[in-house]
């Protein structure tokens, strides 16, 4: 068994960092008092729903974005996806790509400019038209106006234990939680319950309300490619086989305590920064290292596995496999549904 990589502890060393970490909480106080009084503000002609996170990296937004569409879907609407989309070889990000693949049937379009990316959505839109939005990772994006604006706080990562940037992880302080429509915990499975306690208290302080709902990561199957076909096997095919992990994603931690809480040997694992690409070279360095251990499988999340299919099939020493991933909710479920559809339903 290895050690998961310590979690990073901010982008530039404190040197560095802490000294510039006020000039950075001016501009954003700043940016924000201009979206405050609405300039630069545009209302797209479909309401909107925004998922987002205070802190650079991963907290669970993608599969709550699958959440609330699916919500939505059930309620009668037509949800459209849009990201911001970060660019891998191959031209479409690996967050587009996984959510093509979650989402059948409805449309996902990436830009850097929500609005724009509204309008392209609606108007590429096959069949009935869309009739609503999700955002992806669009908190901080305040140009685009929007209906419901989701927070997610990773139980894991406490954000009032945390720095601005550069001097830590944070996009904004925690009173922007403030102007939030609703905050969801999410990674709830990996603290005690007594953290949890302490950190609804704090939302609430600081959003005014506690927080609407509480959820969990399961791992609910495993998808595993053979270098031909794509099956779905229990969780269980892991236990006892020794495995290399790989992940390009922004906490690592989780992704590979889980893999030993499967009861698989992790005989090495590649983790590299979020969102990085997998060129020749890593991937080599990835095919070496399960030919070094007689791995049985390589294991990667469903993100890296966008990436990673463009090699041959028969590129692979062994099965690649990826977990299966859902919300669990702990609480709060419906009332988040609720929510969201309320808010939706103002306008078509």
């Amino acid at each position: 068994m290895i050690d998961p990589p310590p979690d990073p502890r901010a982008p530039l060393p404190a040197g560095l960092g802490v000294p510039l970490a006020p000039l950075y909480r001016l501009g954003v106080a700043r940016r924000n008092r201009r979206f405050d009084r609405g300039v630069d503000v545009r209302r797209a002609i479909a309401p909107v729903v925004s998922v987002g996170n205070l802190t650079v990296g991963g907290t669970g937004k993608t599969p709550m974005v699958r959440h609330i569409v699916e919500a939505l879907r059930l309620a009668g609407r037509r949800p459209g996806v849009v990201l911001r989309g970060y660019k891998s070889r191959g031209g479409a990000s690996d967050e587009e790509a996984e959510h093509r693949a979650a989402l059948p049937g409805v449309p996902v379009v990436a830009n850097p400019d929500r609005y724009r990316a509204v309008a392209d959505l609606i108007a590429r839109s096959k069949g009935p038209r869309i009739d609503c939005v999700v955002l992806d990772d669009a908190f901080q994006h305040r140009r685009l106006a929007r209906e419901a604006d989701i927070v997610l706080i990773d139980a894991t990562r406490d954000p009032w234990n945390d720095a601005l940037l550069p001097a830590g992880w944070l996009r904004e302080p925690v009173s922007s939680l403030a102007r939030a429509t609703a905050v969801v915990i999410t990674h709830a499975e990996s603290v005690a319950p007594s953290a949890i306690d302490a950190l609804r208290k704090r939302i609430e302080a600081a959003h005014g309300k506690p927080p609407i709902a509480v959820c969990a990561h399961e791992w609910t199957g495993l998808r595993l490619f053979d270098g031909r076909v794509d099956a779905e096997v229990g969780l269980d095919w892991l236990e006892g086989r020794r495995i290399v992990a790989t992940c390009a994603i922004a906490r690592p931690r989780p992704f590979l305590n889980a893999l030993h809480d499967s009861r698989a040997t992790v005989a090495s694992a590649l983790t590299l920064r979020d969102h990085a690409a997998y060129g020749p070279g890593k991937v080599r360095r990835l095919i070496e290292m399960a030919e070094g251990a007689d791995a049985a499988a390589i294991v990667c999340t469903e993100k890296d596995w966008m990436k990673l299919r463009r090699q041959p099939g028969d590129a692979w020493p062994c099965p690649v496999v990826r977990p299966a991933v859902r919300h669990v909710f702990l609480e709060g479920a419906e009332a988040l549904d609720a929510h969201v559809v309320e808010a939706v339903g103002g306008r078509r």
